[in-house]
């Protein structure tokens, strides 16, 4: 599961770690990312990468329903190529979601937690995600999904699931690839090892996606 994350860096650092030539449309960082948001993806059209917005929770190109996107935030790695709805965009639809940290709630009795969860060795990171284009006459939607898989060591203390995070030199194979068979696809994602983070206890403040300044992400005194 990955349901909140932080995009605190500035334009320039993102387009740098990146290697975007272009400039983001109305770039602004976030201390608590939430489903139904518009978030930072980046996809490759061929000749070169481009970052822009998407909306945050999967509607498929056949969807009847826009609604359907707050039920597919997350896509399971596991049957992602199996599934119709993310089959084919395993295919020929993968972007990278940019962050610099997430949340996730550990469970404590009747209680829940929320910690903030970086990278041990680097502050910029990309997410594993599909996305898609929903039209309804002249309206077109761009959403996207993150892929997760059952949790590491680190993780499953806190939650079963964890997203997936590329390694620096897999992101671009991610999306630049030529890999068109679903099953390949899945089978890159099998490889791809998760590498160390770090976390600390923050506010349930972050609990409310309405709230957003840095006490999201202010560490809970002992």
């Amino acid at each position: 599961m990955c349901g909140r994350y932080t995009l605190l860096a500035d334009e320039l650092e993102i387009l740098n770690d990146f290697g975007i030539e272009q400039a983001i449309d109305s770039y602004q960082p976030s201390y608590n990312i939430a489903p139904g948001q518009n978030v930072l993806a980046i996809i490759h059209d061929g000749k070169e990468k481009r970052a822009g917005y998407m909306r945050w929770g999967l509607v498929p190109s056949w969807a009847k329903d826009e609604k359907i996107g707050y039920k597919m935030i997350n896509a399971r790695s596991e049957t992602a190529h199996e599934k119709p709805s993310f089959k084919n965009l395993m295919a020929r639809k993968r972007c990278l979601i940019v962050a610099d940290s997430f949340y996730e709630w550990k469970r404590d009795g009747k209680e829940k937690q929320p910690k903030r969860i970086q990278m041990a060795d680097r502050k910029l990171f990309a997410f594993a995600g599909l996305w898609d284009k929903w039209q309804q006459e002249d309206r077109n939607l761009f959403t996207c999904t993150i892929l997760t898989k059952e949790a590491n060591d680190f993780m499953s203390d806190i939650h079963h699931r964890m997203p997936i995070i590329l390694p620096k030199e897999k992101e671009d194979d991610w999306i630049v690839s030529g890999r068109q068979d679903p099953g390949e696809v899945h089978q890159f994602l099998q490889s791809v090892k998760a590498e160390e983070f770090t976390a600390y206890n923050v506010s349930s403040y972050v609990n409310a996606a309405k709230n957003n300044d840095d006490a999201c992400v202010a560490p809970l005194a002992e």
